[in-house]
């Protein structure tokens, strides 16, 4: 008994760490700039670092998630729908605007192409995810509507999204012809 409660508490105080240090480490990064001493040191390291952290932590928690839903209980579901929707809309917000407004436009070229994957990934993930809970719990009507809303908003952002950057790149392009 005394096992199974300390692998219970074990598996929560992982999960609010994560999402702890998910939310702090971006939530740091991106102020961090703003306080430097030194612009190119302060501002270019943090700035890729927040990347990675943010890039790092949602796939480990969208894997961690996945192992752990069929050893945990009914509540991980949940938590894992949720959790998974936040970080791809955060992630491909967060990626877009900063490769965007970034003064390093040659350095974050493959920031918007790790924005472009991380969303087909994710839009992959949750809707094969959340078709896959709606057969295993029927009466969870929500999560096939969930995975279709998801589904339809992830291809329509997905399609503007590079329409405006294939338009974009390709004015570049011709002004420097």
């Amino acid at each position: 008994m005394v096992q199974i409660l300390c692998f219970i508490f074990t598996q929560h105080l992982s999960i609010y760490l994560s999402i702890y240090l998910s939310i702090y480490l971006s939530i740091y990064y991106i102020l961090l700039p703003s306080i430097a001493f030194c612009f190119y040191l302060l501002h270019c390291v943090p700035f890729f670092l927040s990347h990675s952290v943010s890039i790092y932590l949602s796939i480990y928690l969208s894997i961690y998630f996945c192992l752990s839903h069929s050893f945990s209980f009914f509540l991980f579901h949940f938590v894992s729908i949720y959790l998974s929707i936040y970080l791809s809309i955060y992630l491909s917000i967060y990626l877009s605007i900063s490769a965007s407004s970034s003064l390093y436009l040659s350095l974050t070229q493959p920031v918007h192409y790790l924005s472009i994957y991380l969303s087909i990934y994710l839009s992959i993930y949750l809707s094969i995810y959340l078709s896959i809970y709606h057969i295993l719990f029927l009466s969870f009507l929500f999560c096939f509507y969930l995975s279709i809303y998801l589904s339809i908003y992830l291809s329509i952002y997905l399609s503007i999204y590079l329409s405006i950057y294939l338009c974009v790149t390709g004015d570049r392009r011709n002004l420097n012809i």
